[in-house]
């Protein structure tokens, strides 16, 4: 592997990438089928779909923070990321095997308050992705130069994951969530526990030589001051991002009154459609044009479309097909989401503490997940018009595009 590492070529990038794909697919699986199972095999209200939503990221603050301090420290099973990886993979499939057998659990155990074991579920399936994802993301910075070649490291990731969520939603949309949910339990296992065994990580953690404070690995108080930037940014991102994953199915439900199984496909090739547009343009365009536009700068631009096209959904949605037409536009926004800021981000923080800023970065992720399941979600439960979700969705998109504007990147160009 070393030589591998040394050329940096598509196989190295590949390789890197399966650990966080494996974390990826997991996700997918969660948001393409949750909230359906829930609440057509297990009889869950909305605000209770919300609730369960809500368990993953409450812990997620927690493992995110301490399971990233704890890489950048930790040497063991010949590896500082791998261990967590193994550890978080294995969990998440085993929480997917379970969603599908809440009943079995209830039986076994007694209780018969299905929204409680749904919510432990939940619970430690969101638990291991947060725990997951974190060195999966982390393994690529550790890997990489700052500049041009850490911009194709989290691009090619999403290259990678996102051809896999493709795949995933496809499979949902094409067979049925059942065999998507076991097909994911399988995938994650062998991505998150094989390509692990083949990337030698770097035994010390040092600053880049890139650094601007070379002997220092503490932030300097200019980029802190950056660094909040883009958390509220991102936070922004993904209150709007979130609200549609979680309640997208209700808002299909309300709008074409499909049966069960119909809604669930719908779902599946909305965010197949969304996918497919995310696995495409990162590598291939958004890397290219971050590289002499400026990341920042493209990133705005795509979350600025992406909030248009939420907004679209409200007026012109009238069918499935219009939808899927709609998400190929939320594609472009969620293709950078999932690449250009971990690049930006990465590059402003110490590589020796690497896995402890990108527990406190992915708090701008989990933290929206939580008002969105603890607070949006009663609020959308009492309305009477479910366009309301799209209202959230583009508001909070266009107030997050507006704000990216006051973040700092290296020079378009630089590498």
């Amino acid at each position: 592997m070393a030589d591998t590492n040394q050329n940096r070529s598509n196989a190295f990038y590949t390789l890197l990438s399966l650990p966080a794909t494996a974390m990826g697919f997991a996700l997918s699986v969660q948001i393409a089928a949750l909230s359906w199972i829930l609440s057509t095999k297990y009889d869950l209200d909305i605000h209770e779909v919300g609730w369960v939503w809500l368990a993953g990221p409450v812990a997620g603050i927690i493992g995110q923070l301490s399971v990233g301090y704890l890489s950048d420290k930790v040497w063991f099973w010949n590896g500082r990321r791998r261990p967590f990886i193994w550890i978080g993979g294995v969990i998440a499939a085993a929480m997917l095997f379970l969603l599908t057998k809440l009943d079995v659990i209830s039986s076994f155990t007694g209780i018969t308050n299905m929204v409680i074991i749904a919510l432990f579920v939940a619970l430690l399936l969101d638990l291991a992705i947060n725990i997951s994802f974190n060195p999966t993301r982390s393994i690529i910075a550790d890997m990489t130069t700052k500049g041009e070649a850490r911009t194709k490291g989290y691009t090619w990731m999403q290259t990678i994951s996102g051809a896999f969520g493709v795949l995933a939603y496809f499979i949902g949309a094409t067979l049925d969530n059942y065999f998507l949910i076991y097909f994911g339990v399988g995938l994650v296992l062998v991505f998150s526990i094989i390509p692990p065994l083949f990337i030698k990580e770097p035994r010390h953690l040092t600053p880049d030589e890139t650094d601007t404070e070379k002997k220092s690995s503490e932030v300097g108080i200019e980029n802190k001051v950056e660094l909040w930037k883009l958390y509220i940014a991102h936070a922004f991102t993904w209150l709007g991002v979130q609200t549609m994953f979680v309640y997208m199915y209700a808002y299909i439900e309300a709008k074409f009154g499909l049966s069960d199984s119909m809604n669930g496909k719908v779902i599946g090739y909305a965010f197949l459609v969304m996918n497919l547009v995310g696995f495409i343009i990162p590598k291939f365009i958004l890397q290219p044009l971050g590289d002499r536009l400026g990341r920042v700068r493209v990133h705005l631009a795509c979350l600025f479309i992406m909030a248009l096209a939420y907004f679209a959904c409200i007026f012109f949605a009238y069918s499935p097909g219009m939808l899927y037409f709609l998400m190929f536009f939320v594609g472009i926004g969620w293709a950078a989401t999932v690449s250009l800021p971990f690049a930006i981000f990465s590059d402003k923080v110490p590589s020796d503490k690497m896995g402890w800023y990108m527990g406190i970065f992915n708090l701008s992720v989990v933290i929206p997940q939580i008002i969105v399941s603890g607070i949006i979600g009663i609020f959308i439960s009492k309305a009477a018009d479910l366009n309301i979700i799209f209202w959230i969705c583009g508001i909070c998109l266009f107030i997050s595009s507006v704000l990216w504007i006051l973040v700092k990147d290296k020079p378009a160009g630089e590498a």
